[in-house]
């Protein structure tokens, strides 16, 4: 029997303390909200972690027990402490999956990954996201329709400051007439890494039955796969080389 993927979903938790009406949004946090989706799935198993718990919740141990990491962050990205963002960076390049989700674009680990500002443009007004699906053969895709429509959400706009996405699954359109590129993937040493743009803090996003699905879809995608140990470094020749002078 194939072993259950292990899945920590990490979350600041800070929003959920210091406001009442996201406290009531999601009264468990944010994380809870995910992970309790996830432990309904067959072949997943999940643990939790948050900002303020001992090394942000996430240890040697706890990473090592790690297949793909989700993280949620927005408020207090500059409170990761760099020996933590070392620490995730190492076991992605190792092969640990890494969802980021909405404001994590603007994290310590997803910026490190990309290598650029991932800046945006941003309005708060609580409109209609459009998820249109451009890459149906996608695996992340599987299950969804040619789009998912979220009734309220925060806009994020183009122009979006990340590399070239290996694959880019999802682009969302907004009444305001913006688009974004929103669900994103890409290797990076051994690992997968999924940007997903949903999920402001103050909106019931991460209830809606689509986008768990497509979170669902994106563990399974972003798990390690059993590929072959990388070696690195001075080698012998695997044939008799013959050098001549």
């Amino acid at each position: 029997m194939a072993q259950p993927v292990r899945v920590t979903v990490w979350n600041e938790f800070r929003h959920e303390k210091s406001d009442e009406h996201i406290r009531q949004v999601y009264p468990k946090g944010i994380h809870g909200a995910i992970a309790d989706y996830l432990e309904a799935q067959a072949g997943i198993s999940v643990q939790t972690a948050t900002l303020d718990e001992p090394e942000h919740g996430l240890t040697e141990t706890v990473l090592a027990d790690t297949d793909v990491l989700i993280w949620w962050g927005h408020q207090a990205h500059g409170a990761v402490e760099d020996a933590i963002v070392d620490r995730v960076h190492a076991r992605v390049l190792d092969g640990m999956g890494l969802i980021c989700l909405h404001s994590s674009h603007f994290s310590k680990i997803f910026k490190r990954l990309m290598g650029t500002t991932c800046n945006l443009k941003w309005r708060e007004i609580g409109e209609n996201e459009r998820l249109w699906v451009v890459d149906p053969s996608h695996p992340i895709a599987a299950g969804v329709g040619q789009y998912i429509d979220i009734p309220h959400e925060e806009m994020y706009g183009e122009f979006f400051d990340i590399p070239q996405p290996d694959r880019l699954v999802f682009v969302s359109w907004f009444p305001g007439g913006e688009v974004f590129r929103s669900g994103c993937c890409y290797h990076r040493g051994r690992g997968k890494v999924f940007y997903f743009r949903p999920g402001h803090e103050t909106f019931p996003t991460f209830y809606q039955a689509e986008v768990r699905h497509v979170i669902g879809n994106a563990v399974r995608w972003a798990a390690p796969t059993a590929g072959p140990e990388p070696v690195f470094g001075n080698v012998q020749p695997l044939e008799e080389v013959t050098v001549t002078e």
